[in-house]
């Protein structure tokens, strides 16, 4: 099979954590370990029953062009917890449906909404949103990278593990947008991680070279294999995700056929440590690249990753949201 397109990371932003979230890669280290913090302890406020609103009158936008349930809900529910709304703006009942750009749009939703969530495609089309939006942009999904997704993950396994450092990640599947952000995460942090693939359904090349590079100063370990027992051999952690994307479904047989042998199963768990977590972000496809004993088995933390997106997406909104409050507090 032919290899599939893919987009490079080389467009990612470059910017830092100072106005929008793109890519985990654009994240300096120290951020990550203050945006762990945070969710911890907004999800301990949670679980206390405690009230903490500093987002009260605040309204997040979510454009969305992708199906979602996790993102779309644990933004919004996140966004009500911490004080504010939401309002979700489908791509057919507004404007750029008939043609109006993205910088005209991004310019009049800077002056009514406090932030914005861009779930869409091409990983160019939501820099261009945060190229002309003046409010902060978070990036809730493209086909390079899935960055919330990637950041809650770190912190389910912090929790179940006790640290990041060492912890080794095994990903096996299609090098998708999750593995390219995990890979990200992993490279930030000191993780080391073994992506398990075949030759076509390698992680994004530009996104692999920038995480080495970051590797390097970190500690971290990045390895790509064909093999999934070599993969897998040892890890901490199994992580898988479903072979068909949004947007890939023409080559669903061919995909199916591609990724057979690296289907997450007993026999495969069984070169990981025997206290390794599973890990999966669902939507999930019992029998395809997950089976359904290790997916709803005793290791499997996959709730647990659910549950995180809200309280890592959670403090995120505050981390981008509160600089922009104490800004609009200053003029």
């Amino acid at each position: 099979m032919a290899a599939r397109p893919r987009q490079t990371a080389r467009r990612a932003s470059r910017t830092g954590f100072g106005k929008d979230l793109l890519t985990v890669s654009a994240i300096p280290g120290q951020a990550i370990a203050r945006l762990l913090e945070s969710a911890r302890k907004l999800k301990a406020l949670r679980r206390r029953g405690a009230r903490y609103q500093p987002l009260a009158g605040m309204t997040l936008g979510l454009l969305f062009e992708k199906p979602s349930t996790r993102t779309r809900v644990s933004f919004e529910t996140g966004m009500n917890q911490l004080g504010g709304q939401s309002l979700f703006l489908s791509l057919d009942n507004i404007q750029l449906s008939r043609g109006e750009t993205i910088a005209d749009t991004a310019a009049v939703l800077s002056r009514y909404l406090d932030a914005l969530v861009v779930r869409t495609f091409d990983q160019a089309i939501v820099e261009d949103w945060a190229r002309h939006a003046t409010i902060p942009v978070i990036n809730g999904l493209t086909d390079l990278c899935h960055p919330c997704q990637a950041l809650s993950d770190l912190l389910t396994i912090q929790e179940r593990k006790g640290r990041l450092k060492g912890v080794k990640l095994a990903y096996v599947g299609d090098g998708n947008n999750v593995a390219n952000s995990l890979i990200e995460a992993a490279a930030k942090t000191g993780m080391v991680i073994s992506v398990g693939c075949p030759g076509d359904h390698r992680p994004d090349q530009g996104v692999l070279d920038k995480a080495r590079e970051d590797a390097a100063r970190t500690g971290a370990a990045i390895e790509v294999t064909d093999q999934p027992q070599v993969a897998v051999k040892d890890a901490d952690a199994v992580y898988t995700d479903v072979w068909v994307s949004m947007g890939h479904e023409r080559e669903q047989a061919d995909l199916l056929k591609a990724l057979a042998p690296y289907q997450l199963n007993e026999r495969l768990m069984k070169g990981a440590k025997p206290d390794a977590i599973v890990m999966h972000c669902l939507p999930a496809h019992r029998g395809q690249e997950i089976t359904a004993a290790v997916l709803d088995g005793p290791q499997s933390v996959i709730l647990d990753q659910a549950e995180n997106r809200l309280h890592m997406q959670k403090a995120i909104l505050v981390e981008l949201l509160s600089k922009r409050g104490s800004r609009a507090a200053g003029r």
